[in-house]
């Protein structure tokens, strides 16, 4: 394993500032002709994009963020833009397994912050860090929406349910021996950090029904109100009343047309009414693009520039 340098830190992991190689090109591009063709607008799927390339290196690695440019017709600008929003996306080379703590406040009075405090110490790594062997990223993670299992920690977002410090260190040093660790509830046995992205991406292994979905804590409210014969009380013919005229209604009062918009003829039919919906791929443009060609190629240019 190389080292690459993220922001003046060495940090394990293969170097990935080159372009792909021909084949993997070949089999990226296919899959990735595969994700946008569930889109009618192909810029749609550059999120499942980055979770693909990101199952090929391990983190969404700049020559990854080219091909997602590449395929969707994008500047890297516009590509960094997303990958950098979103806390799934890792910029620098990521462990097999992300090991996330819950430290919300339910988690953490529940022993949370003892789970993070003992992990750390026994990894030797903070958030976001990476072990030496490159097996374990450990993260802070806000909420893990298992709170009825609170403190929860996860693995590559697999629920591991009412940990404690020493059952959170055996998992992890499990995970460290490569030996197959289960979660509480879900799949039988953890995959690896790449395995999940290229799920994420779209691509499913085949899983998806294996193990407990809903333990009983998460169904206790459903099956309390089964045994007391508990129902949500019905709408009353007021409120019917009511729903059906807001269904008909827009917000602004203004109602909606009943001319069905397959027999608008002329440019002045097919523009709908203040308050009727329409969606953005139906409207007119209403000016010129915001940039010449030249502009466009001399900004990509420079982005690339700076991803190399």
């Amino acid at each position: 394993m190389s080292v690459e340098e993220i922001g003046g830190a060495r940090v394990p992991g293969a170097t990935h500032r080159t372009a792909f190689d021909e084949e993997t090109r070949a089999r990226l591009s296919a899959d990735a002709a595969q994700i946008k063709a569930r889109y009618p607008q192909e810029r749609s799927a550059l999120l499942p994009l980055l979770h693909l390339v990101q199952s090929e290196d391990g983190y969404v690695s700049p020559r990854g963020i080219a091909f997602c440019a590449a395929e969707l017709g994008l500047t890297t600008a516009e590509v960094s833009a997303v990958a950098t929003f979103y806390t799934q996306y890792k910029r620098h080379p990521n462990g097999d397994y992300t090991v996330g703590v819950c430290t919300n406040t339910l988690c953490a009075v529940m022993g949370g912050d003892a789970i993070w405090e003992e992990l750390s110490d026994h990894l030797g790594v903070g958030h976001d860090e990476t072990t030496a062997d490159g097996s374990i990223t450990l993260e802070r993670v806000e909420c893990n929406a298992a709170c009825d299992y609170a403190p929860v920690v996860m693995v590559n977002w697999e629920f591991f349910d009412n940990q404690t410090p020493d059952s959170a260190r055996e998992v992890v040093d499990a995970l460290r021996q490569g030996a197959p660790v289960a979660p509480t509830r879900g799949a039988e046995h953890v995959c690896t950090f790449k395995e999940m992205s290229r799920v994420l991406a779209g691509f499913s292994d085949g899983r998806a029904d294996e193990g407990v979905g809903a333990g009983p804590a998460t169904l206790r409210g459903v099956e309390l109100a089964r045994q007391e014969g508990w129902t949500a009380p019905p709408f009353t013919d007021e409120e019917r009343t009511r729903e059906a005229e807001e269904t008909r209604t827009p917000a602004r009062g203004v109602p909606r047309s009943t001319t069905p918009r397959a027999a608008a003829t002329t440019p002045a039919a097919a523009t709908p009414a203040p308050g009727e919906e329409q969606s953005s791929a139906q409207r007119t443009p209403t000016g010129g693009r915001d940039v010449s060609a030249a502009q466009q190629e001399r900004k990509q240019s420079s982005d690339d520039a700076k991803e190399s």
